[in-house]
């Protein structure tokens, strides 16, 4: 195993014995603080995996949308997802790029995946270190079954009735709800990691504003076994934000397509349209990278 590598799974286990991580979701515990305590780590992690060039495009349209949420408009972030390292870079490349990356970065709320929190401690360890509201994903809602697994469901159910609860309630505090809006980490080897989640269209109709965001360049590689497995290397990474956009417009003017076009599912339309806009910001972004 190359230095860099052991290095990376050495902190891995630092962050991981740091961690106080509720190792059960409940309606009462959907939402944790970052843990000051980890956030030192995980940006030491990353630092010694980002090369110089690595920084934020777009920096000027994140205070924008930070103005927005600032006057009581609830704002949206939507990230491309490739690693489980996504949130830790655009943490850490916000904060170093000046003007109000601190605010920004204070702001965040991010949406995180129960399953996750509650079966990978590595996973659980890394979002430890960021505010967020803990879900039941629907993918993971998709595997269960009415009968076999009724209290499963009704567990899932509360969960997430008290997750939106409290985002009603943060949603117009100031904060900047951050969203994959895949899902799931981006794998090559299934396309499906691609397509956006259908219920990303209700966020679309509950929000006021949004900021599409590109992740360009990899420092941790997905495998197909586990985190502690995913390969790591060194790259430039940027991080590219859109303009701040309406999301009633954006919703509507995808919904308004998709009819034209005789698509009948327009919720799934209005995502598609999110992930087409994402990919056209990351091909264009990749174009301007430099090559590590």
């Amino acid at each position: 195993m190359d230095t860099l590598a052991t290095a990376f799974k050495e902190q891995i286990k630092q962050a991981v014995s740091l961690a106080k991580v509720s190792t059960v979701i409940t309606p009462d515990n959907v939402y944790q603080e970052g843990n000051a305590d980890i956030l030192p780590v995980v940006d030491s992690m990353a630092d010694a995996l980002l090369l110089p060039g690595s920084g934020v495009d777009g920096m000027e349209y994140l205070e924008e949308l930070l103005a927005k949420a600032e006057t009581g408009k609830s704002c949206l972030l939507l990230l491309e997802h490739y690693s489980n390292m996504d949130l830790t870079l655009f943490s850490l490349l916000v904060r170093r790029a000046g003007g109000r990356g601190e605010q920004i970065n204070k702001a965040v709320v991010a949406i995180a995946g129960m399953k996750l929190n509650e079966d990978n401690p590595v996973v659980a360890a890394f979002a430890s270190a960021y505010t967020r509201v803990v879900i039941y994903p629907i993918r993971s809602l998709e595997g269960l079954d009415a009968e076999n697994d009724k209290e499963e469901i009704i567990r899932s159910n509360a969960i997430n009735r008290a997750a939106m609860k409290k985002l009603d309630k943060l949603k117009t505090q100031g904060k900047l709800v951050l969203i994959f809006p895949t899902g799931t980490r981006y794998r090559p080897w299934d396309p499906s990691t691609k397509k956006g989640v259908r219920e990303i269209d209700g966020y679309l109709r509950s929000y006021d504003y949004m900021c599409l965001i590109a992740i360009n360049g990899e420092v941790l590689h997905v495998q197909e076994t586990d985190m502690m497995n995913d390969a790591v290397s060194k790259d430039i990474v940027r991080i590219t934000a859109g303009p701040v956009l309406s999301c009633a417009e954006f919703r509507n003017k995808a919904r308004n397509e998709a009819q034209a076009a005789g698509i009948a599912d327009k919720k799934q339309a209005a995502v598609d349209a999110i992930i087409t806009e994402l990919n056209l910001m990351h091909d264009k972004a990749e174009k301007k990278r430099e090559n590590p």
